[in-house]
């Protein structure tokens, strides 16, 4: 009988020692941490947001929308910027954004640098090959917050639909003196087509791109402004590295004879301005980076209207109605001395 006794004892203290080792993994499992895109891109504190919806935050850290911007991994951490064709746009704009603003200004002298690393999952599938912003996404920008409040630098990709490869490209517009003088952006291409390139009507697209970059392809940029001189780099695997100059403090449209032949070539029928001597020399600046989606439901009198669904985001969505771009890495900083 003692035997007996005793061989139960050991048994239930075997049953529960084995039940207090198991809880400890079953809390820690059911405890696992919860990621944000603040976990992945670690400069978010200097930035707030305007999502597509039309809502803002000031407080990243910890902050995620799960229809605008959140997290994901396919095997890699991202940060996902997502934004429709329809939505609450702001003020002086519009195209719809899920996109950072940078907190602090900056004006060119003093300088700043904006590198990010990405890749464009989906530009929108309907708009108009008339419209050179049409199926296209900003990724990057510098914006005045002076002045006329223009953009001495916009990063576009650009994908028309029946293509695979898409484009990469930068503008530059010009910051003119006067109020009413007209403005323009002027292109440069990166990979593939600048800006410039387009269709003669609502379907007709021009040859697919021979160096182009494709959705899901990854590319890196970095924006250096130093002394106010902007340099900027782009780079990505299998693709020749491209570097660009551009002086943001000294003009090189200064006169009519300036304006270069596609300027005219895009806005013939309207006025076309020239820029101060001193470009954006004084003005203050802050860098943008995110989904700036350049497809909108404007009615642009013959052109057509991109179709928004009456503003019905899922419906938009489904149908490709959408811009989507995935960050791994985003750096804010001092501008720095090129090292060429």
């Amino acid at each position: 009988m003692k035997i007996k006794i005793l061989s139960i004892l050991i048994l239930n203290t075997v049953v529960l020692l084995m039940s207090c080792g198991s809880t400890p993994q079953k809390e820690t499992t059911e405890q696992t941490k919860q990621q944000y895109p603040s976990d992945i891109i670690s400069n978010l504190a200097s930035w707030k947001i305007l999502l597509g919806n039309g809502e803002s935050s000031s407080d990243l850290i910890n902050f995620e929308h799960p229809e605008y911007f959140y997290d994901t991994n396919d095997g890699k951490d991202w940060v996902v910027y997502k934004a429709p064709n329809g939505g609450i746009t702001s003020p002086n704009s519009h195209n719809t954004r899920s996109e950072l603003g940078e907190k602090r200004r900056w004006k060119p002298v003093e300088g700043g640098n904006l590198k990010g690393t990405l890749k464009v999952m989906h530009v929108s599938s309907k708009g108009d090959a008339r419209v050179a912003s049409s199926y296209s996404v900003v990724v990057g920008q510098i914006h005045s917050d002076d002045g006329h409040e223009n953009e001495p630098l916009k990063i576009f990709y650009k994908k028309f639909p029946e293509h695979t490869k898409g484009s990469v490209f930068w503008n530059y517009e010009i910051n003119t003196e006067g109020e009413n003088d007209g403005r323009w952006d002027f292109s440069s291409a990166v990979w593939g087509y600048d800006m410039s390139v387009k269709g003669s009507n609502i379907n007709d697209f021009p040859e697919e791109p021979q160096d182009g970059i494709e959705l899901g392809e990854v590319f890196s940029y970095e924006v250096n402004v130093f002394e106010g001189v902007m340099y900027l780099t782009f780079s990505s695997e299998g693709h020749e590295t491209k570097t660009f100059t551009k002086n943001l403090i000294e003009t090189e449209y200064l006169n009519n004879e300036d304006i270069p032949q596609q300027i005219l070539n895009r806005v013939s029928k309207r006025r076309t301005g020239t820029e101060k001597a001193t470009a954006y020399a004084g003005e203050n600046q802050f860098f943008k980076q995110g989904a700036y989606n350049q497809t909108n439901g404007k009615n642009m009198g013959d052109r057509a209207a991109i179709v928004t669904y009456d503003g019905d985001l899922q419906k938009q969505y489904a149908n490709g109605c959408y811009t989507e771009v995935w960050f791994s890495d985003s750096y804010l900083g001092p501008g720095e001395a090129p090292s060429n």
